[in-house]
């Protein structure tokens, strides 16, 4: 059974930083794709990053981009989520998420309806 187990959530100022972790278990896929997402009440669940098992392709909304990073470390089956000057709209439940069809999952970027497993989060609170 595949498991995904997210950390490193917490209360931050706006300003701060916060590294989320993904740690997978029963995990033995060869190609996949990795994302990261993120809900805040009584809004969708939205992508924040994404990251190709093939070639460590990323890919960012323009609400995040050149402040978050995504990275991997495929050995481990751990993915991060380096979020620097964060804003109170980044305020969310972080989820990380796997899809298994192909190194660029059912569509790219990375859609929460084409993830196969998910983590159970992780809240993330960024103060004004």
């Amino acid at each position: 059974e595949v498991q995904l187990v997210e950390s490193g959530g917490g209360l931050v100022q706006a300003g701060g930083s916060l590294r989320l972790s993904c740690v997978a278990s029963g995990f033995n896929f060869d190609d996949y794709a990795v994302g990261w997402f993120r809900q805040a009440p009584g809004k969708e669940r939205e992508g924040v990053a994404c990251i190709s098992s093939a070639d460590s392709s990323t890919d960012y909304p323009d609400s995040v981009k050149g402040r978050f990073t995504i990275s991997s470390d495929n050995a481990r089956r751990t993915w991060y989520l380096q979020m620097d000057g964060l804003k109170p709209e980044d305020t969310a439940v972080y989820y990380c998420g796997i899809s298994t069809f192909g190194a660029y999952g059912s569509a790219w970027p990375l859609k929460a309806w084409g993830m196969d497993y998910w983590g159970k989060g992780t809240l993330v609170t960024v103060s004004a």
